[in-house]
């Protein structure tokens, strides 16, 4: 009799952590669409958190870093995911520890994540992203490749975002690629090439005058060249 009542009392326990749990569950789903409703992240954080606590999933995890990264808090996302290559990465997961890596200052890490979408799916953004990382790790033949796969891929409504200035900008991918095209020019060789740099330069500068990366960078070769003069 004793044992019957135990287990009697045992599976009413779990019946009501089950209970709790579904209504925890619940509530918290609630709680998220409304944080979201109110625009207000961090609330979207809390409730994913506990969501994810509650019943965990990957694709679950993946949002939560993706809301990370999106802030600029990269290290939170990268600990929330993990840094390590999976073949059952989603793409979104890939492409936060890419973006992640990069902002931190990880540059061949993020390569090799960036490099994975590429070769899933390549596009003028990625080629881009590919060719500026190669720029600053010195492969400038692979920087090259990259800079003008995105050329021939662009189109005129693409647009990437700056983050130089205190308040960030967008321009023209075209423009972006360009200017990247210029940098790399002119480190191959920067006396030969200075002034197809500032020419290339100048072709980005008349597709977005208002293109701040381009016009500094112009600026400091038409300087370079008056001090050789």
């Amino acid at each position: 009799m004793k044992k019957f009542i135990l287990v009697v009392i045992v599976m009413s326990s779990l019946s009501i952590t089950a209970q709790t749990k579904t209504e925890l569950q619940k509530h918290f789903e609630k709680y998220y669409q409304q944080m979201k409703k109110q625009g207000d992240v961090q609330g979207v954080i809390n409730a994913m958190t506990h969501l994810d606590v509650l019943k965990p999933s990957q694709a679950r995890k993946d949002t939560l870093a993706y809301i990370y990264v999106s802030e600029g808090r990269n290290m939170e996302a990268l600990n929330t995911i993990g840094i390590e290559k999976s073949a059952t990465d989603s793409d979104l997961n890939t492409e936060i520890k890419a973006i992640a890596l990069n902002a931190l200052g990880e540059r061949q890490r993020a390569l090799e994540f960036y490099n994975l979408l590429y070769k899933k799916q390549p596009s003028a953004t990625l080629a881009y992203e590919l060719a500026d990382l190669m720029l600053q790790t010195g492969d400038l033949v692979g920087a090259q490749e990259k800079v003008e796969y995105g050329l021939a891929n662009v189109t005129d409504e693409m647009r990437r975002t700056y983050y130089e200035q205190q308040q960030p900008y967008q321009t023209s991918l075209k423009a972006g690629l360009l200017y990247l095209k210029a940098i790399v020019t002119y480190s191959e060789d920067k006396d030969a090439n200075q002034e197809i740099a500032i020419a290339t330069l100048n072709r980005a500068l008349a597709i977005d005058p208002n293109f701040n990366m381009a016009r500094i960078s112009k600026e400091a070769l038409l300087s370079r060249a008056k001090g050789t003069d």
